[in-house]
């Protein structure tokens, strides 16, 4: 629903203006909107502290498993699976935090427009209305998922991956030749087949990255 600023798509007529307010209604979406920037801030900050949680975990993993040839490699393939654990914890947050975006943008687009005296279409506050009866996220899961990924999360992975390349390197004798199909028997694992474990892993990591180029292009946020 476009404003009627003079701009394209101008709506002429029932519009609202700042005269359209009562000094009740203006107070009640002023602090409507205060509470949802504030909701926006406490799960931004939520949003990095599990970002946080997400680097220390590997950081420890990642020293762990450095840190002496006789320790598996597969503590790469847990930091996966803990960074993907992060992942869609931080993606339910983020889907709850663009709720209130949501409800945030509507009101910076039309109500505080019209209370610095452009017109907007009087219709707009059916928008928040509906918003506040029947709350959901204007996104996905699988959009938050491919959103935090292409923020925090891929560079995550891509230092986990080549972390768990170098620990298999480093458990080789100096001069040692890498040869497929040989070189699949590096990531045993028990009795699990090396070339299943690389199998898995390069899938998941497909997968990861079909979620972040969708998300890119379905959902393009705004910067910040």
């Amino acid at each position: 629903m476009p404003g009627s600023g003079g701009g394209a798509g101008a709506v002429l007529d029932q519009t609202l203006t700042e005269l359209s307010y009562s000094t009740n209604t203006a107070n009640a979406l002023i602090h409507l909107y205060r509470a949802e920037v504030g909701k926006m801030t406490a799960y931004r900050q939520r949003l990095d502290m599990t970002t946080n949680w997400s680097v220390v975990t590997t950081a420890g993993l990642a020293s762990f498993a450095l840190g002496d040839p006789n320790n598996s490699h597969a503590t790469f393939l847990f930091a996966m699976f803990m960074n993907y654990f992060f992942l869609r914890l931080e993606a339910r947050r983020f889907r709850i935090y663009e709720v209130a975006h949501h409800r945030v943008r509507i009101m910076e687009r039309f109500f505080f427009p019209a209370m610095l005296g452009d017109r907007v279409d009087a219709n707009w506050h059916q928008l928040l209305l509906a918003e506040l009866a029947k709350p959901r996220s204007p996104m996905s899961r699988a959009d938050a998922l491919g959103w935090r990924l292409n923020r925090n999360y891929l560079w995550i992975y891509a230092a986990v991956l080549l972390a768990w390349f170098a620990k298999l390197d480093l458990a080789q004798p100096k001069g040692w030749i890498l040869e497929f199909p040989e070189a699949f028997a590096l990531a045993d694992i028990g009795n699990f087949p090396g070339w299943l474990v690389f199998l898995g892993v390069f899938v998941f990591y497909g997968y990861l990255v079909t979620l972040a180029v969708r998300a890119a292009r379905a959902y393009p946020l705004e910067e910040g």
